[in-house]
């Protein structure tokens, strides 16, 4: 019994339950797998099950007497598995991604449908390619073939066209690269020499100067010294703490600030002169934070801050940032989970609390400071919407261009007609941010 398939499956279940992400229940089941391949493995199938699992259910449904919603759902976990292996994956042999899902779903506790899984799984084995919408039936193609929620697809066609929504759902769908940073006190070039010698072809990010970009599964195969030379994370993130621009003597707040990539970014911009703040609110957040600014050394003070209450802080900030908690709906590519457990309700909800959120933050603005609120959202409710109410309701703030900083010259491909830094997968090759620059005047006469 290969250990990879029987976690996948556990993982699977468990994200199906919904108390749990993708990322959470992969780090739980890595403990019970020891060898580095079939941790790959793992996340390969757990990660590809979710990525495709609408055009699983429909592949599986074709060869099935039994509707896919109404299996146990380890019997669904083990089919989609076996599914995502034969029509993905093609180093495994058909007849041993049958043999070892009767196996799993019999270690599940559900002997019982060990025939009913053998008989789907070598069914679908025989079809293959002929199950899905073709693309000349759009929406059924984007939403069932390309395995993405129906009313996501709307909302992108409506706003974008057919062929910029096909190249996104296929970007969802791919395997993420990952983008990293050298640690403080490292070049970019002294990071890409360490990686060469650990046999990785590092690649320059998309607009960040000080970014690169490894294959996807590189990272297991780096010892634990070169791991240390880098943070892992996402180049448009990167992109939102470099737009803030802090710098020499500021005194900045990052808010919601874990797991503290964008404190560390900001903290090198200020070079060891003014005051960093950094905070987040629940105890493993903090610690998370806590954990990155004393790993690297940043001086950064770490507190614990609830933002969807009044700050504890006067107004005397040169600059804030907040990055809100929201749908993660431009992140599908490295969270594939959220397709499915995100709904179009969701958004007035994740969208009022943004707005809370962002008007407490403006309090701890000094005049003529900058305030600059962030999301890893595509949908406008949470992004345009949010800005738009704030402005509205504080006039004291003005919305202005970010500003070119060294580490970004190509700054100006992301910031739209209307001032807002924004990330776009099927233009940018980059995971959907978005960003807003506001400023606070200060009262006339001063």
């Amino acid at each position: 019994m290969t250990p990879a398939r029987l976690a996948a499956a556990r993982v699977l279940i468990a994200v199906e339950r919904g108390r749990t992400s993708l990322a959470a229940e992969v780090e739980r089941a890595r403990a019970d797998v020891a060898e580095s391949r079939e941790r790959g493995l793992l996340l390969e199938i757990a990660a590809g099950v979710l990525r495709w699992q609408r055009a699983l259910d429909a592949c599986l449904t074709a060869c099935s007497k039994r509707p896919i919603a109404e299996l146990e759902p380890g019997v669904r976990a083990v089919l989609r598995s076996g599914a995502y292996q034969l029509l993905h994956l093609d180093r495994i042999p058909a007849h041993a991604v049958v043999h070892e899902a009767v196996n799993t779903v019999r270690i599940l506790g559900q002997p019982h449908a060990a025939g009913f899984v053998n008989a789907v799984l070598r069914a679908l084995s025989r079809k293959r390619d002929s199950m899905l919408p073709r693309r000349t039936r759009q929406r059924a193609y984007l939403g069932v073939t390309l395995s993405h929620p129906d009313w996501l697809v709307a909302r992108w066609l409506d706003r974008y066209g057919f062929e910029a929504t096909e190249a996104w759902c296929k970007f969802n769908n791919e395997s993420a690269e990952v983008s990293v940073r050298p640690v403080p006190g490292l070049s970019v070039d002294g990071l890409m020499a360490k990686l060469a010698d650990a046999g990785i072809t590092a690649s320059p990010g998309v607009l960040v100067a000080d970014c690169l970009r490894l294959p996807a599964g590189s990272l297991g195969r780096l010892d634990r010294e070169t791991r240390a030379s880098l943070m892992i994370q996402e180049e448009a993130s990167q992109l939102v703490a470099h737009t803030v621009a802090a710098g020499p003597g500021d005194r900045v707040l990052d808010l919601c600030a874990a797991p503290g990539g964008k404190s560390v970014v900001m903290a090198q911009g200020m070079e060891g002169r003014g005051l960093l703040v950094s905070a987040d609110l629940r105890p493993n957040r903090v610690g998370m934070l806590k954990a990155t600014v004393d790993r690297l050394d940043v001086p950064a003070r770490v507190v614990a801050v609830d933002a969807m209450s009044p700050l504890p802080f006067r107004a005397t900030f040169d600059r804030v940032l907040i990055d809100v908690p929201c749908s993660g709906l431009g992140t599908l590519r490295r969270d594939p989970d959220l397709k499915w457990s995100r709904t179009e309700a969701d958004l007035p909800r994740l969208a009022d609390d943004a707005g809370g959120m962002l008007a407490h933050a403006a309090g701890a603005v000094r005049d003529g400071g900058l305030l600059v609120y962030a999301t890893c959202s595509s949908e406008p409710e949470e992004n345009d919407a949010v800005v738009a109410a704030f402005l509205h309701n504080h006039p004291e703030f003005t919305l202005e261009r970010p500003a070119a900083v060294s580490a970004v010259p190509g700054l100006d491909r992301v910031i739209d007609p209307a001032g807002y830094l924004r990330t776009l997968p099927f233009r940018d090759g980059l995971d959907a941010f978005f960003a807003a620059a506001l400023r606070r005047q200060a009262p006339a006469g001063l």
